[in-house]
């Protein structure tokens, strides 16, 4: 079991650590809805505004995943109006993606056990615990999910307040690609 700073046998914490792979910021290109975004940070944003080319198109082009995030914050008067509705399920789908195309982040995924996955970010208690430590953890709850479904079991993620209604149950799906590619091992070395 890998273990790193403030993780434990009950707990994996992501942001800065080890396992950032599974952050939004961490430098994994995802290919999403036919284009390549350097970040899964940047292909969040980008589908804030369906409507709006510009927008998407200077978020695709954006640097770097915090300069992708104060692109989307600048044009937030162009949302898409549902936004907050879709939100999670739209995460949940790029996250799914991340991991489908990078063997590297599905085996940190794997390798995380069963453990509670937590965005360990004092900026975000929504995405994250946030400063207090008693946040929403939507991504580290996204994350568990898709390692549930990746193992092939039923989701069980304990949802509560604001999380319980952004976060479908979802059956699990039995044998995916990304499961029988790997063979359900948890290796996470490197490359």
């Amino acid at each position: 079991m890998e273990c790193h700073k403030l993780d434990n046998d009950k707990q994996v914490f992501f942001y800065e650590q080890d396992f950032y792979v599974l952050s939004n910021f961490s430098a994994f290109r995802v290919e999403w809805k036919g284009r390549t975004f350097d970040t899964s940070e940047a292909a969040y944003h980008w589908e804030k505004f369906p409507d709006d080319q510009d927008a998407q198109d200077m978020i695709l082009d954006a640097p770097s995943a915090h300069e992708a995030f104060k692109i989307a914050e600048s044009q937030k008067m162009f949302r898409r109006q549902d936004w907050d509705a879709v939100k999670a399920e739209i995460m949940r789908d790029i996250l799914r993606a991340k991991a489908n195309q990078h063997e590297y982040v599905l085996r940190k995924l794997l390798a995380t056990g069963d453990r509670e996955l937590i965005e360990d970010s004092w900026r975000d208690d929504v995405w994250g615990w946030g400063p207090n430590r008693d946040g929403q953890n939507l991504l580290g709850k996204l994350w568990m999910e898709v390692r549930a479904e990746l193992r092939g079991l039923t989701h069980n993620v304990e949802l509560t307040g604001a999380a319980a209604g952004l976060l479908p149950q979802r059956p699990a799906t039995e044998g995916s690609e990304v499961e029988r590619r790997v063979g359900g091992q948890a290796d996470a070395s490197a490359p």
